[in-house]
Protein backbone atom coordinates (compact mmCIF):
# COMPACT_ATOMS: atom_id res chain seq x y z
CA UNK A 1 0.00 0.00 0.00
CA UNK A 2 1.62 3.23 -0.84
CA UNK A 3 1.14 6.36 1.33
CA UNK A 4 -0.36 9.55 0.06
CA UNK A 5 1.51 13.10 0.82
CA UNK A 6 -0.40 13.73 4.29
CA UNK A 7 0.98 10.33 5.17
CA UNK A 8 4.13 10.41 4.02
CA UNK A 9 4.40 14.06 5.91
CA UNK A 10 3.04 12.84 8.58
CA UNK A 11 6.01 9.45 8.59
CA UNK A 12 8.66 12.26 8.62
CA UNK A 13 7.64 14.46 10.86
CA UNK A 14 7.54 11.28 12.88
CA UNK A 15 11.44 10.09 11.98
CA UNK A 16 12.06 13.69 12.73
CA UNK A 17 10.30 13.78 16.19
CA UNK A 18 12.54 10.58 17.19
CA UNK A 19 15.78 12.00 16.31
CA UNK A 20 15.13 14.27 19.35
CA UNK A 21 16.50 17.47 17.79
CA UNK A 22 18.15 19.79 19.86
CA UNK A 23 15.78 22.80 18.81
CA UNK A 24 18.45 24.84 20.24
CA UNK A 25 21.06 24.52 17.65
CA UNK A 26 20.76 26.34 14.16
CA UNK A 27 20.68 22.67 12.61
CA UNK A 28 17.38 21.40 14.64
CA UNK A 29 15.88 24.96 14.20
CA UNK A 30 16.34 24.65 9.96
CA UNK A 31 15.27 20.86 10.26
CA UNK A 32 12.58 21.39 12.46
CA UNK A 33 11.25 24.78 9.78
CA UNK A 34 11.46 22.62 6.70
CA UNK A 35 9.37 20.10 8.65
CA UNK A 36 6.55 22.82 9.49
CA UNK A 37 6.69 24.48 6.38
CA UNK A 38 6.70 20.31 4.51
CA UNK A 39 3.52 20.06 7.01
CA UNK A 40 1.56 23.14 5.94
CA UNK A 41 2.73 22.54 1.39
CA UNK A 42 0.99 18.84 2.20
CA UNK A 43 -2.01 20.48 3.69
CA UNK A 44 -2.64 22.96 1.15
CA UNK A 45 -1.76 20.81 -1.66
CA UNK A 46 -4.37 18.07 -0.16
CA UNK A 47 -6.98 20.70 -0.21
CA UNK A 48 -6.62 21.69 -3.47
CA UNK A 49 -6.92 17.50 -4.31
CA UNK A 50 -9.92 18.10 -2.71
CA UNK A 51 -11.36 20.97 -4.52
CA UNK A 52 -9.86 19.69 -8.23
CA UNK A 53 -12.13 16.85 -7.74
CA UNK A 54 -15.02 18.94 -6.69
CA UNK A 55 -14.80 20.94 -9.70
CA UNK A 56 -14.49 17.90 -12.26
CA UNK A 57 -17.64 16.36 -10.67
CA UNK A 58 -18.84 20.20 -11.24
CA UNK A 59 -17.60 19.99 -15.13
CA UNK A 60 -18.46 16.91 -16.09
CA UNK A 61 -22.01 18.08 -14.31
CA UNK A 62 -22.46 21.03 -16.76
CA UNK A 63 -20.99 19.03 -19.64
CA UNK A 64 -23.70 16.90 -19.43
CA UNK A 65 -26.24 19.51 -19.36
CA UNK A 66 -24.59 20.87 -21.94
CA UNK A 67 -24.89 18.18 -24.18
CA UNK A 68 -28.65 18.14 -23.36
CA UNK A 69 -28.34 21.81 -24.52
CA UNK A 70 -27.09 20.73 -28.15
CA UNK A 71 -28.75 17.77 -28.57
CA UNK A 72 -32.13 19.84 -28.18
CA UNK A 73 -30.94 22.79 -30.77
CA UNK A 74 -29.02 20.89 -33.16
CA UNK A 75 -30.24 17.05 -33.56
CA UNK A 76 -34.11 19.18 -33.26
CA UNK A 77 -36.44 17.26 -35.67
CA UNK A 78 -39.54 19.23 -36.91
CA UNK A 79 -42.69 16.91 -36.02
CA UNK A 80 -44.58 16.96 -39.37
CA UNK A 81 -43.09 13.73 -40.53
CA UNK A 82 -40.08 11.73 -39.79
CA UNK A 83 -38.93 12.81 -43.53
CA UNK A 84 -38.84 16.19 -43.36
CA UNK A 85 -35.31 18.11 -43.73
CA UNK A 86 -33.81 14.88 -43.39
CA UNK A 87 -30.02 14.60 -44.99
CA UNK A 88 -30.41 11.01 -45.78
CA UNK A 89 -33.31 11.54 -47.84
CA UNK A 90 -32.45 9.67 -51.16
CA UNK A 91 -35.56 10.59 -53.06
CA UNK A 92 -35.30 12.71 -56.36
CA UNK A 93 -36.75 15.66 -55.56
CA UNK A 94 -37.49 17.02 -59.03
CA UNK A 95 -39.82 14.47 -59.26
CA UNK A 96 -43.72 15.96 -58.95
CA UNK A 97 -44.64 13.31 -57.36
CA UNK A 98 -42.40 13.10 -54.27
CA UNK A 99 -43.94 13.46 -51.08
CA UNK A 100 -41.21 14.57 -49.01
CA UNK A 101 -40.70 17.94 -48.11
CA UNK A 102 -36.68 18.64 -48.98
CA UNK A 103 -36.48 21.97 -50.74
CA UNK A 104 -40.21 23.31 -50.09
CA UNK A 105 -41.53 24.74 -46.86
CA UNK A 106 -43.11 22.28 -44.66
CA UNK A 107 -46.87 23.29 -43.04
CA UNK A 108 -46.39 21.98 -39.73
CA UNK A 109 -42.60 23.21 -39.17
CA UNK A 110 -40.72 26.58 -39.90
CA UNK A 111 -37.63 25.09 -41.43
CA UNK A 112 -37.02 24.71 -45.06
CA UNK A 113 -34.12 23.29 -46.70
CA UNK A 114 -31.82 24.13 -49.75
CA UNK A 115 -28.75 23.00 -51.22
CA UNK A 116 -25.49 25.84 -51.66
CA UNK A 117 -25.01 26.50 -55.02
CA UNK A 118 -21.61 26.85 -54.88
CA UNK A 119 -20.07 23.55 -52.20
CA UNK A 120 -23.26 21.31 -52.45
CA UNK A 121 -23.93 21.49 -48.53
CA UNK A 122 -27.88 20.81 -47.95
CA UNK A 123 -28.80 23.63 -45.50
CA UNK A 124 -32.11 23.57 -42.97
CA UNK A 125 -32.65 27.21 -42.13
CA UNK A 126 -35.77 28.99 -40.76
CA UNK A 127 -38.54 29.79 -43.33
CA UNK A 128 -38.91 33.41 -42.63
CA UNK A 129 -35.27 34.12 -44.40
CA UNK A 130 -35.21 34.25 -48.32
CA UNK A 131 -32.89 31.65 -49.28
CA UNK A 132 -31.01 34.28 -51.40
CA UNK A 133 -30.31 36.42 -48.32
CA UNK A 134 -28.16 33.09 -46.65
CA UNK A 135 -24.74 32.33 -46.03
CA UNK A 136 -23.49 28.55 -46.47
CA UNK A 137 -21.80 27.46 -43.00
CA UNK A 138 -20.17 25.40 -44.95
CA UNK A 139 -18.36 27.74 -47.39
CA UNK A 140 -18.86 31.14 -46.21
CA UNK A 141 -20.20 32.24 -49.66
CA UNK A 142 -23.67 33.90 -50.01
CA UNK A 143 -26.37 31.98 -51.60
CA UNK A 144 -27.40 35.07 -54.28
CA UNK A 145 -23.20 34.91 -55.46
CA UNK A 146 -22.87 33.70 -58.63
Amino acid sequence: MEMDILEKCAYIKGLAEGLNLDTTKPEGKVLNAIIDLLSDITTTIADMDDEVATLGDYIEEVDHDLGDVEEYLYDEECDCDDDCCDDDCDCCCDDDDCDCCCDEDCDDCDYMEAMCPHCGENICFDSEIEPEDLICPACGKNFSDK
